[in-house]
């Protein structure tokens, strides 16, 4: 393993369905990686179709977004360039699987030309979207592991202590997130279209809307304790700006295995922060140390269903109370 890696995360608005643009902003951000010597560089969940406006599409609208892995001309750009700047790159997409179903999917290409594909395995966005049952973690030329969650994958618990489990040592947590309508009480709430539009004269706002309750304060309750309690470096990329009906909150991210922020931003804008990682931070982070103590005859509970389970689509979105009982 190396000492140090330099890694960065980006954050962008993608433009609906419009893979030329997105692609093109994404090659930008390339470009600069490279310039600054970035060996892993994370983009957001599905940044190459688009997000918000896929709940919206008919079956074919999907259908006509997806690639494939091996075929698809997104992709075979990512690896491209991936390859000649010697670089991990990770990508949002939707894929065609050669199952025939479609997923929200993110893939690593690799310096080598390879491709390591993860499929949300809690995928809300449309009903012709399956869910993947697989965790991803792989190795890197750099002796370091990766491992990918996407989005709600990363809220539940039980998913980043697998990833870790499995040996990963940096996690990309690609996402599309804050400004959305939780039914929470306490949770996010949206942030006005018009603010994202008149942002260049109400600076102020939208930066304490980005730092507050539905952005930063929001990621700040859960997110720094999964690399934590996990003893993991976390590359946290997001969406930002107007995503048809919501604000994304950006906040690109990059945590240490302490669950200290190492660089960050809460810019109203297309950006990209970068740091370089120690590496020696993660053997006596205090959550190695933790997964150490581990006392798996003990948890039983945690692969047994308790009845109130539900699908991810229903999870999302329902108004049903989740009915979740302790013994």
């Amino acid at each position: 393993m190396t000492a140090t890696i330099k890694t960065a995360v980006v954050q962008f608005q993608h433009q609906a369905g419009n893979k030329k643009y997105n692609l093109m902003m994404m090659e930008g951000f390339i470009q600069q990686a490279a310039i600054n010597g970035v060996q892993i560089l994370a983009f957001p969940e599905m940044c190459i179709t688009g997000y918000w406006h896929v709940p919206k599409l008919d079956n074919d609208g999907v259908e006509a977004l997806a690639e494939s892995v091996e075929t698809g001309s997104s992709l075979r750009l990512i690896r491209k360039l991936a390859v000649k700047h010697q670089m991990l790159i990770g990508a949002g997409f939707i894929e065609r699987g050669a199952d025939g179903r479609l997923y929200n999917a993110y893939a690593a290409c690799m310096p080598d030309g390879s491709v390591h594909t993860h499929r949300k395995m809690h995928a809300f966005e449309h009903t012709s979207i399956s869910c993947g049952d697989a965790y991803t973690v792989f190795d890197t030329p750099w002796g370091v592991k990766v491992g990918i969650l996407i989005c709600w994958d990363n809220n539940l618990v039980e998913n980043a202590r697998a990833t870790a489990l499995l040996g990963a040592d940096i996690l990309l947590a690609p996402h599309q997130t804050g400004g959305t309508n939780s039914r929470s009480p306490y949770g996010m709430k949206p942030i006005p279209l018009e603010l994202w539009e008149q942002r260049a004269t109400r600076q102020e706002e939208i930066t304490a809307a980005f730092k507050g309750a539905s952005g930063r304060e929001w990621l700040m309750r859960w997110l720094p304790s999964r690399a934590h309690d996990n003893g993991m470096f976390i590359l946290f990329s997001n969406g930002v700006g107007a995503d048809d009906d919501e604000v994304r909150t950006g906040n690109a991210m990059i945590i240490d295995p302490y669950g200290r922020i190492v660089k960050e931003t809460w810019a109203a804008a297309d950006a990209m922060v970068s740091a370089e990682l120690d590496l020696s931070l993660i053997p006596m982070s205090t959550g190695r140390r933790w997964m150490a103590g581990r006392r798996p005859d003990l948890y039983r509970i945690l692969t047994e269903r308790q009845g109130y389970e539900r699908d991810a689509i229903t999870a999302r979105f329902s108004e049903e109370l989740p009915g979740i009982k302790t013994r």
